[in-house]
């Protein structure tokens, strides 16, 4: 048994390629996405557990759980993303969500999981394809008010790993999300007509909806560049301190984090990091080493803080 875990952030901004060889932060970021890929290869998991978000792509308030393991699941087709049947191994997610529950944590199972960038970026960008290995999706709602308070997403990653350690697998642990970002997403409180549905109906975006989205996110990517930006620029400041509370597993310090000031501050997709603290919360419970940062840089272009941090593998 083995137990080792990445943290990683993820923007579908990332998908476009054609970067400026020029810039450092794209750089550092791709190559360090790509040692941690080299290195998932040499760790050679049984399984990938992904702790991530949704991005009203599978999941929509017609009935919006705070956490969902997939006992089946598939990739949406969000940026271009092929759908994909992900390799679940059904009984192993099964009696997942029974530890879980034994733990005290409710948790919605699904047995269609729709799966977006959150989960397929890094599926495709460290394990080798979205369906390359065996995966034991949970999705945390990150995005969809009332979010999971931080304490329960401790408390989830616990079971979790405490789980998986004693599932006699090598286990790879990721959890992918944030930094400090704040996408043009819809919100249901201000959403009006078709927008509102949108956001409540569970339903597969047409090819439209998709494009008018990116689109969106395009824009407000550019707006970062000039005088007037249309969205919150992603906060280094933030980002510092929440990896530094990460590195050092403090969880106590995460766990008072507050909505508020994190959405101020950092912005509302920021509220990703949950998947980290998840993550974290089961490579700590499962025994793994502390986690080591790879890279953190700002980029803007991808309107996120970009960050990376893995546990040696014991």
């Amino acid at each position: 048994m083995s137990v080792a875990a990445i943290c990683c952030s993820h923007s579908p901004l990332m998908l476009r390629g054609g970067d400026d060889p020029g810039d450092e932060a794209k750089r550092a970021v791709r190559q360090a996405f790509g040692q941690l890929a080299d290195w998932t290869r040499a760790f050679a998991p049984d399984v990938v557990a992904v702790f991530a978000p949704d991005h009203y792509n599978g999941l929509f308030y017609d009935l919006m759980p705070p956490f969902c393991i997939g006992v089946g699941a598939r990739s949406t087709r969000d940026w271009g993303i092929p759908r994909t049947q992900l390799d679940v191994p059904e009984d192993l997610a099964l009696q997942c969500a029974q530890a879980i529950r034994r733990a005290d944590i409710d948790i919605a199972i699904s047995h269609d999981l729709w799966v977006d960038h959150g989960t397929t970026i890094p599926l495709m960008y460290l394990a080798g394809g979205i369906d390359a290995v065996p995966v034991l999706p949970v999705v945390i709602n990150c995005i969809a008010p009332p979010c999971p308070t931080f304490r329960r997403v401790r408390r989830l990653g616990e079971a979790v790993g405490r789980f998986l350690a004693a599932s006699g697998r090598r286990v790879l642990v990721i959890g992918s999300g944030g930094l400090s970002h704040a996408p043009p997403t819809p919100a249901l409180a201000t959403a009006k007509g078709e927008d509102r549905l949108r956001l409540t109906r569970r339903h597969e975006p047409t090819a439209e909806d998709y494009e008018k989205r990116q689109a969106r996110v395009y824009r407000a990517a550019e707006s970062l560049q000039g005088p007037s930006p249309l969205i919150l620029p992603p906060s280094e400041n933030w980002d510092r301190r929440f990896l530094e509370h990460l590195l050092t597993g403090d969880f106590d310090a995460v766990e008072r984090f507050d909505e508020t000031p994190i959405e101020r501050e950092a912005g509302h997709g920021a509220h990703e990091v949950r998947c980290w603290m998840a993550a974290a919360a089961a490579a700590h419970a499962a025994g793994a080493a502390a986690f080591e940062l790879d890279c953190y840089r700002l980029v803007p272009d991808w309107i996120t803080g970009m960050g990376l941090a893995h546990t040696p593998a014991r």
